[in-house]
Formats: structure tokens, C-alpha cells, sequence
């Protein structure tokens, strides 16, 4: 996905996450991972450390509110059999998105955060 076309999001989608987020450089991503968020998948590739990246579709249910719950699959190198699922709020999806984009800027990679991922794989718990 080409995310310098991705527009920022109206003002009034983006003021109800902005007290989510103390940090300026995520405040100032937080309209375009909104924007993001509201077209309800990416497609990426997830870096292996030694190996080839893996491609995966990410998909989501839209809703408008910070602590409404998102549900994200996720399907790894078009294989049924490499799909997961996490659930979490909106707010904290959002971020894992603002991530993905401030990440995209410096590697020109699309991939969520380690984080995200140790939360898909409960590595850790909420």
C-alpha cells in the first residue's frame, strides 16, 4: 500500500483518540493510522530476522469509538492454516497502526510492531 496517499481523518474521528496518546510524534500519525483504521485492512510482510519476509493480509471490523473492540485477523502468506486472531480495543489497535506507519516511514517496510505481535501470540497478556 502506497501510504502517501493516505488522507488524514476528519478532525472530529480523530479528537475522541487523541487522549489515548501522550506522545507528540504519535499525535501527529494519529489522523492518518484513523484513516487507515477505517479502511479495514492492510497488507504487509513480516520481517524474519535471517530469512525472507513473510506477506499477510490484516483485517478488522470498523467501529467509531476509542474503547469499542476491534477484532483483527490476520492471514500470513495467503495460508489458511497461518491465521490469527486477537481482539482488543480500538485505541489500543489504533496505536499498534501508528506504529506500522512511523515504522513504514524509517524502513519502508509495512509491519506491525514486535509488540503487536507478542500480544497476537499471547506472549503477553492485556
Amino acid at each position: 500500500m502506497d501510504f502517501s496517499q493516505l488522507s488524514p481523518a476528519p478532525k472530529q474521528a480523530v479528537g475522541v483518540y487523541v487522549p489515548y496518546y501522550n506522545q507528540q510524534n504519535k499525535r501527529s500519525v494519529l489522523p492518518f493510522a484513523i484513516s487507515l483504521y477505517q479502511k479495514g485492512a492492510v497488507e504487509g510482510e513480516r520481517r524474519i530476522e535471517g530469512g525472507e519476509s513473510v506477506p499477510f493480509v490484516a483485517s478488522w471490523f470498523v467501529s467509531a469509538l476509542p474503547s469499542d473492540i476491534t477484532r483483527c485477523r490476520l492471514q500470513f502468506d495467503g495460508n489458511s492454516e497461518l491465521d490469527y486472531e486477537i481482539t482488543l480495543a480500538n485505541h489500543e489497535f489504533i496505536e499498534f497502526l501508528i506504529d506500522l506507519l512511523i515504522n513504514h516511514k524509517r524502513l519502508k517496510i509495512t509491519d506491525f510492531p514486535q509488540s503487536f505481535y507478542r500480544r497476537l501470540l499471547q506472549y503477553e497478556d492485556a
